[in-house]
């Protein structure tokens, strides 16, 4: 029996696992792949996957195999564009302007004497991330040119991704913001990530907590610009409530977490995604 569905992974978290139980409840043919273990032969027709729902925690195997599937006509969701746009804050903070989305005032440089110019010219705090990161990994708060000069400098050394240097404000808001899961063209649940211990990052990786945030007819109209501007189908957007210009969106996820959103708001999120994942092959 060929499978409905697809649960491409490189890690089992609780996300895959919840995955796998909601498709058993459903009686939906599930499988499970391990990406790690996937050899595709990119001349030959493929075998049978159904829809695949991508989960790779990797972003190279993430885009790679998504590419490979997509080329071999397999439905990937999310397809290989959003894996692109979303997996890169750059170009997820164009995309979002060209669309009309609010998001945070940002700056690119490339090089340090840039980005150490712009950093006096425009003045501090500034928040200096990766553009390809997760989990608020190598996310720094620039407070003075001391500390940028020491940020940036070891940044130098690393990978040519890092010397990529994107510089975000730092916005004014309460301590927290807002992680919102997407299933189409749905707010299917949202919270609020709240820092832990006065720090300013929000990540629940980092110490955050989370509690149930009402979701507003704005919310979700400018969720769905933002989820469209990176052609994504189910996806988690980051919002933070500005002091001064109300929501903006600072990040789009292409595999998100939801584990904490279906603690929080009790919302069957596997089983809408599933759901999801089977309307689109028809």
């Amino acid at each position: 029996m060929n499978p409905e569905v697809t649960i491409l992974y490189d890690t089992i978290r609780w996300e895959e696992k919840a995955l796998l139980e909601a498709g058993k409840k459903k009686d939906i043919n599930i499988q499970m792949v391990d990406c790690k273990n996937l050899s595709l032969d990119l001349d030959k027709s493929p075998m049978e996957y159904g829809a695949v729902i991508q989960r790779c925690v990797s972003y190279y195997r993430n885009l790679h195999s998504t590419a490979a599937l997509e080329g071999l006509g397999v439905n990937v969701i999310n397809c290989l564009n959003t894996g692109i746009f979303a997996g890169n804050k750059l170009f997820t903070h164009m995309l979002l302007k060209k669309n009309g989305v609010p998001t945070p005032n940002a700056t690119v440089s490339f090089s340090k004497d840039a980005a150490l110019q712009t950093l006096d010219k425009q003045g501090y705090p500034k928040v200096i991330k990766p553009t390809v990161g997760s989990w608020g990994r190598l996310i720094s708060k620039l407070n003075d040119r001391d500390s940028a000069e020491g940020i940036i400098e070891s940044r130098e050394k690393m990978y040519p991704i890092y010397q990529v240097h994107y510089l975000e404000e730092f916005v004014k808001r309460p301590p927290r913001d807002i992680r919102a899961i997407m299933v189409g063209d749905k707010i299917v649940a949202a919270i609020y990530r709240t820092s832990g211990d006065g720090a300013w990052k929000t990540n629940m990786a980092l110490g955050g907590t989370a509690t149930q945030c009402k979701v507003t007819e704005e919310m979700e109209e400018m969720c769905i610009k933002a989820k469209n501007a990176v052609q994504g189908q189910i996806v988690g957007v980051d919002l933070m409530e500005s002091d001064e210009r109300g929501l903006v969106v600072h990040e789009v996820n292409n595999t998100t977490e939801y584990k904490n959103t279906v603690r929080v708001c009790d919302v069957d999120i596997p089983s809408l995604m599933l759901d999801y994942a089977i309307q689109s092959n028809k």
